[in-house]
């Protein structure tokens, strides 16, 4: 009996000892984009350490990217319940959440992470800022939008894609002047931002500025080629219908 106790314990400690090794293996693969080797790899974590709130939420990250959303917000509700003050998997159910199109639940995600910071006196939450912009503008609410954007650019300064979609929601609010001078101050700083160089393409388009619009649309084109396409535009990159209905009309009268 004390020799098989002896022998318990020695397999125990061996699988202790190597579970740093395997949760940096299904880390980096999950890094790597590659999803199918990381998920065998978290669940091996997650059978040795059920108690890792990380590796709940890489997993369900993990089974997010791989289109299986609701295990995601399992993996992410679980990981909550093992570590109740993390602001990561509010972020990334949220995340799930959007893909299912549950509005409210992914807006009250992001808002607990915000009204956490806010009660620490912590700064706010770029990515739930951002997020809650998506989400306020995926429900038409595009003044709203544009305050989070607004917020998420200044609480993160060089989040070029927050300031992007601030731009972009003001064009879509008929601010046409403010979306012009902040998309030429983006293209300023960052000359090889495709976002900002196909939403000037649009925009001037619809002021009617024809060789502009083409000189940015021949830049924007060559570095991301996914802008040509209207229905990334809308569902994956969460660009506001003007835009985007912009941009088409470009894109067919140029071709």
């Amino acid at each position: 009996m004390t020799t098989l106790l002896a022998l318990v314990l020695s397999l125990q400690l061996a699988v202790s000892a190597a579970l740093p090794q395997l949760f940096d293996q299904a880390l980096s693969a999950s890094r790597d984009g590659d999803f199918a080797r990381a998920l065998p790899l978290w669940d091996q974590v997650i059978e040795i350490a059920p108690g890792d709130a990380a590796a709940w939420s890489n997993r369900g990250n993990v089974r997010l990217a791989l289109g299986d959303a609701e295990a995601a917000i399992a993996d992410q509700t679980r990981s909550m319940e093992l570590d109740p003050q993390s602001p990561d998997p509010h972020l990334n159910r949220g995340t799930a959440e959007e893909a299912l199109q549950r509005w409210d639940a992914a807006e009250a995600d992001y808002r607990w992470i915000l009204e956490a910071n806010a009660a620490a006196g912590e700064p706010q939450d770029a990515s739930a800022l951002y997020n809650l912009g998506n989400v306020q503008g995926s429900r038409g609410d595009w003044a709203a939008a544009r305050a989070s954007f607004v917020q998420a650019a200044d609480a993160r300064p060089g989040f070029a894609m927050a300031r992007s979609s601030g731009a972009l929601a003001a064009f879509q609010l008929g601010e046409l002047d403010q979306a012009e001078a902040e998309l030429r101050r983006l293209i300023r700083r960052y000359p090889l931002f495709a976002d900002a160089r196909a939403g000037l393409t649009a925009l001037l388009w619809r002021r009617v500025a024809r060789g502009e619009a083409e000189s940015h649309w021949a830049s924007a084109s060559g570095l991301d080629p996914r802008y040509r396409q209207p229905e990334w535009l809308l569902q994956i990159r969460r660009w506001p219908p003007e835009p985007v209905q912009a941009l088409s009309d470009f894109l067919a009268l140029s071709s």
